[in-house]
């Protein structure tokens, strides 16, 4: 697998950013879960005192246990019920020393006197949103200098909120997914599309994308529009939303988030508008679910393809083919200091149309002198 070394993206091996490390629902559970990104490990849990989502790094600092990887002989966690997660903090199976959800050691069972300051583990910033478990990832260890996106439709009572499919993990960077975004071309032998207009965008943590026409699978008779609308959004590297218009209005979620170097995990939900405008009903939830599995199918077929190409490092592209370069010069500012952002940007920032294609936005035309 290529590496971002062998993309030439930048001084780290990860971007800056936020990232989905797990849905939800996986953490409504009394147990910790061992879970591994950026090259590292983590463990990660819901607060049985708070309900609230902790992440901390995964080892021991005593003699590096792992905090959260399966165990059921310890005494630690048989007399936990099952479990080393007591209250808001995480006690180590191996030697019983807990560490609060600060990531501070709070409690050595066998020591008398003052804890060592050394005994801690680091405690990772995290939200939980949209039914799903975000974390900021800085390789300069500063705070977040954009926010976790608000997405309205989530709240919206007019919306059958989807369920997080989890597609598994692919053995390709996440250039590769990322090159979707400006990549016009695939879009008829892929998913069966008829583009009609497309265009891409990049300013900010954003990339854009804009395109419509027909569609195989997602736009059927009778429905919210006779051509397939998508308004595709990167917020930051590895968040990906599409306000979708076809035969439902509805709002797409693609997440990736990287294990290893030229690794990822992906995930896939989709929330669709009721056609009637209302509360949604039991008619309502079966269309929503016919519908999301419609998406992933669309999803899938990308994913089946990046799953058994070769990397992508020194492409052939073509006037006609999309900004893929623009696109690429926009992703490294996440993978430099975020003082040289600026300088990726002005390279790349503005709005771009393929070689042939009409640009999706139609400028009005201006009023008779």
């Amino acid at each position: 697998m290529a590496t971002t070394k062998d993309y030439r993206l930048g001084e780290y091996t990860y971007p800056r950013g936020w990232f989905m490390i797990s849905d939800a629902e996986s953490l409504n559970t009394h147990k910790p879960v061992a879970v591994r990104f950026f090259g590292q490990d983590f463990a990660l849990y819901r607060g049985r005192e708070s309900g609230k989502v902790i992440l901390l790094d995964a080892y021991c600092p005593h003699m590096k246990t792992h905090l959260a990887a399966r165990n059921t002989t310890s005494y630690v966690v048989l007399d936990g019920g099952g479990s080393n997660v007591e209250g808001d903090g995480i006690r180590c199976p191996y030697h019983g020393w807990r560490f609060g959800a600060d990531g501070k050691c709070d409690d050595i069972p066998y020591h008398d006197g003052p804890i060592p300051a050394a005994a801690a583990v680091k405690t990772w910033k995290v939200e939980e949103r949209y039914g799903a478990v975000w974390v900021w990832f800085d390789p300069e260890g500063g705070e977040p200098d954009y926010p976790l996106p608000h997405f309205a439709d989530w709240d919206d009572e007019n919306v059958v909120n989807g369920t997080w499919d989890y597609l598994g993990e692919l053995n390709q960077h996440p250039q590769e997914v990322v090159d979707n975004i400006a990549d016009y071309g695939h879009l008829s032998p892929i998913h069966g599309s008829t583009v009609e207009r497309f265009e891409n965008e990049f300013k900010g943590t954003n990339a854009i994308q804009r395109q419509c026409g027909g569609h195989r699978t997602l736009v059927g008779e009778g429905g919210a529009s006779d051509m397939l609308h998508t308004d595709t959004w990167y917020h930051g590297p590895a968040i990906l939303v599409s306000r979708v218009t076809g035969m439902f209005n509805s709002f797409m979620m693609i997440m990736h988030t990287p294990i290893e170097d030229g690794k990822i995990k992906v995930w896939h939900n989709l929330l669709v508008r009721t056609a009637h405008g209302g509360k949604p009903g039991p008619a309502d939830l079966v269309a929503a679910r016919q519908f999301q599995e419609a998406s992933l199918l669309a999803f899938a077929q990308d994913f089946e393809v990046w799953n058994q190409k070769a990397p992508c490092l020194n492409p052939l592209f073509i006037p006609s083919d999309g900004p893929f370069l623009k696109a690429r010069i926009w992703y490294k500012q996440f993978y430099n200091p975020r003082a040289k952002a600026q300088e990726y940007l002005e390279q790349c920032e503005g709005k771009y149309i393929p070689k042939g294609m009409v640009a999706y936005t139609q400028e009005p035309e201006a009023a008779p002198a």
